[in-house]
């Protein structure tokens, strides 16, 4: 068995034909057939299913392409490791981000990349915090900016801490700076599905205190949510950072929301698989002090982490 073969293995699966994974490779497609043959025969069991419409994978291609996966990411890695340093880290490095978070963070982090980390790409992919952790838990992502409560942080790097609040279509009630958690009642909401961070931690902070919410609409998208606002169809519970550049327009008012606060860390998390990447690494330590220096210049509604 040889690498290339895993390679072109796991190619033709992906592609789901010998045609398309011949164009993808720049490989003959008589190439291809007979190297997944020669594994065929080598392994003595059929690993794809061939038909008019393309390939699948039998059982036993199916474990053979988790394993080829994981040999040619350890191959990758090694590369990345004897070729790439830690003085000028090169390579690819992606990184999921909520929306809310993504508003103040995406263009500085950006920017920061390209002027310090000239030889690092960055792929930035933002989304919803459901997928994301999703995404993430499935390695997908080399990093990820999550949301925790305060007491479920683990060994992740606190960015920065938030403090949620009602979001009001302006010029209407609630006028008061501040408004109590019970009250919240009183007003329509739109708001990101169950399995979204933010819905589940106001949901545990409401369950807890005995109170309800109006929850008119569930809308996993950020921006339909912050127009639903804005066109005065709904309230909704979000990060300050969420609508800051809407807030500062006159669009929508933030309300705070007390007794009690409902606060959230936004985190950074790490696929253990990718920490010895030099890439990876640099980015990591990146992240912090550019997210530190939108909190302390106001760039970012939010307060900086106690330093443990």
């Amino acid at each position: 068995m040889e690498i290339r073969q895993l390679r072109y293995f796991v190619g033709v699966v992906e592609a789901g034909s010998f045609t398309k994974a011949a164009g993808f490779l720049n490989v003959a497609q008589s190439a291809l057939s007979l190297h997944v043959r020669q594994l065929e025969e080598g392994f003595g069991t059929q690993l794809l299913i061939r038909d008019r419409t393309g390939v699948s994978v039998t059982a036993s291609g199916a474990k053979l392409l988790d394993r080829a996966r994981a040999i040619l990411q350890e191959i990758r890695l090694t590369e990345v490791e004897l070729t790439n340093t830690a003085a000028c880290p090169a390579g690819e490095v992606t990184i999921g981000i909520p929306s809310g978070a993504a508003r103040v963070l995406s263009g500085p982090l950006l920017e920061s990349v390209r002027n310090e980390l000239p030889k690092v790409s960055l792929k930035m992919v933002e989304g919803m915090t459901g997928p994301l952790e999703e995404w993430m838990a499935a390695g997908r992502f080399d990093l990820a900016v999550l949301y925790r409560t305060a007491n479920s942080v683990g060994r992740m790097t606190v960015l920065a801490r938030e403090e949620l609040c009602l979001v009001v279509p302006s010029g209407e009630p609630p006028f008061e700076d501040t408004i109590s958690l019970a009250d919240l009642h009183a007003f329509p909401l739109a708001v990101p599905m169950r399995n979204n961070n933010v819905r589940r931690s106001v949901a545990d902070v409401v369950a807890q205190h005995g109170c309800a919410l109006e929850v008119k609409f569930e809308v996993d998208s950020l921006s339909t949510i912050i127009n639903m606002v804005i066109e005065g169809k709904a309230h909704s519970i979000l990060a300050p950072s969420a609508v800051q550049k809407e807030a500062s327009q006159g669009l929508v008012r933030t309300v705070k929301i007390v007794d009690p606060v409902i606060t959230r860390s936004v985190v950074l998390a790490v696929n253990q698989k990718d920490e010895r990447s030099a890439a990876v690494s640099a980015v990591r330590k990146l992240i912090p002090k550019v997210a530190r220096a939108l909190i302390e210049s106001r760039g970012w509604a939010a307060s900086v982490p106690e330093a443990t």
